[in-house]
């Protein structure tokens, strides 16, 4: 019998936590068995950084092809340019409010913090690698540049000017140039919408091509993980403990209740408002999808399900549907966008960088993009993490993802049904104002 992705993680996590706790109770002094656990733990932290330079090696052309497929794959429908300027409004809006929402909280509870001081526990885990020279100098650039470097017009206008690269080859080999290269991926996709379909019908099949390619490249690399995340947690739990894991706990219950904020309270306030419909009746109309959200922890696997529940529960035409949910599930990514938010903030307050208020921007708007490049598959956003770190200049990204996975399952099945939940919002209320009868008597969900 194969046992799930999911439950392959739980119990790597867990067999790497005894191991490390096992070889952590030989002590560090030279004998025997320390030289065989010092030979395990540098195997280990060999393996892991295998597994995170594949993470890293497939960024560019996952995030070009997400993008640009995603676009132009609703190029002809009727209607193109009115249902797209809809739909990408209110996935800009909900995805807004998705970033500060998590904003708002991560500052508030400051799960990175103990009494006001960074939390050296989880710290320790982040800095366990020993630094670069060019690592060594990121940690002082960030740490001036949160507090007294420049103002916030100026850091602002410096974060819009590298969004827009003037080299978007240069920009796809540097990690720090990965917005551009997300801002570049939109403008050429939007432009080829623009031109007849005949004309770019070649360039596009292209892209899907590529796309399909790397989609089912991550699945093998993320097929990896329970591996990868066993070598990266032993040396972990070897350096820190197993208080890792309690001290990761409030940062675990902020991203739960933000998620939790956004899905029960935000979203069904903006279809009562904009759909005018009973955000119960919703509920009921989409279980099926958001159970299914949940246990696959994937979009895009949940694609076929929530167009199904979104056409017979809820009343919406295929026509509007077809539209709304493949894009959502390439661009819209609420949960995700909000996760990486709180992510990224948490790994500041870890390591001691103070983030103004321009600098905090950056990350909104950071989080907004690189969610727009995030694929649906179960894991992806730990890559949007390294880009949005790498590019804020904070130190610790990959250790911090490292980190992060130790708690990251539960998170991403909760964030992928905010996501899912989030696409048939979209297209209810775009439905709604097309003038489609949804959720009323004749077609509402019966419990």
């Amino acid at each position: 019998m194969k046992i799930k992705a999911h439950w392959q993680i739980l119990l790597s996590l867990v067999l790497a936590t005894l191991m490390g706790l096992l070889f952590r109770s030989f002590g560090k002094e030279p004998t025997g068995a320390t030289d065989f656990v010092n030979g395990v733990i540098v195997t280990c932290e060999l393996i892991g950084k295998l597994f995170l330079n594949l993470l890293k090696m497939i960024i560019v052309p996952l995030v070009v092809s997400s993008v640009i497929v995603g676009i132009t794959s609703l190029h002809g429908v009727k209607g193109f340019g009115r249902l797209l300027s809809k739909t990408a409004g209110f996935y800009a809006l909900t995805s807004l409010l998705a970033i500060c929402l998590g904003l708002v909280l991560v500052n508030l509870i400051q799960p990175g913090l103990v009494n006001g001081d960074p939390n050296e526990e989880i710290r320790a885990a982040f800095d366990q690698h020993e630094a670069s020279e060019s690592e060594k100098m990121k940690v002082a650039e960030a740490k001036v540049s949160g507090t007294e470097q420049a103002g916030f017009f100026e850091q602002l206008s410096g974060f819009f000017l590298r969004m827009v690269p003037t080299n978007v080859v240069s920009a796809a080999a540097q990690n720090g140039q990965m917005l551009g290269l997300i801002f570049f991926s939109l403008l050429f996709a939007i432009t080829m919408t623009r031109l007849p379909l005949p004309k770019i019908a070649p360039l596009r099949e292209l892209f899907i091509s590529l796309n399909e390619v790397m989609i089912k490249l991550t699945q093998g690399i993320m097929a990896l993980a329970p591996i990868g995340v066993y070598a990266l947690i032993v040396p972990v739990v070897y350096e820190t403990g197993g208080g890792l894991f309690v001290s990761l706990g409030k940062y675990f219950f902020t991203v739960l209740l933000a998620l939790g904020l956004h899905m029960f309270v935000v979203m069904p306030l903006v279809i009562r408002l904009l759909a005018g419909v009973n955000p119960l009746d919703h509920f009921r109309a989409m279980r099926t999808a958001l159970l299914t959200a949940f246990s696959t922890a994937s979009s895009s696997a949940t694609l076929p399900v929530t167009m199904r529940c979104i056409q017979e529960n809820a009343g919406v035409s295929k026509a509007t549907s077809s539209f709304t949910l493949p894009l959502g599930a390439t661009v819209n990514m609420d949960g995700t966008a909000l996760y990486e938010c709180v992510a990224v903030i948490f790994v500041a307050q870890v390591m001691g960088v103070e983030l103004l208020m321009a600098a905090q921007f950056m990350i909104v708007i950071s989080a907004l993009l690189t969610s727009v490049g995030v694929a649906g598959i179960p894991s992806a956003s730990l890559v949007a993490i390294m880009i949005i770190l790498t590019s804020s200049n904070i130190p610790g990204a990959e250790t911090a993802v490292i980190a992060l996975l130790a708690v990251d399952r539960l998170l991403d099945m909760s964030r992928t049904a905010v996501n899912v939940f989030g696409d048939s919002c979209c297209a209810l209320v775009i439905a709604r104002s097309e003038g489609e009868r949804v959720l009323e008597t004749g077609n509402a969900p019966h419990m």
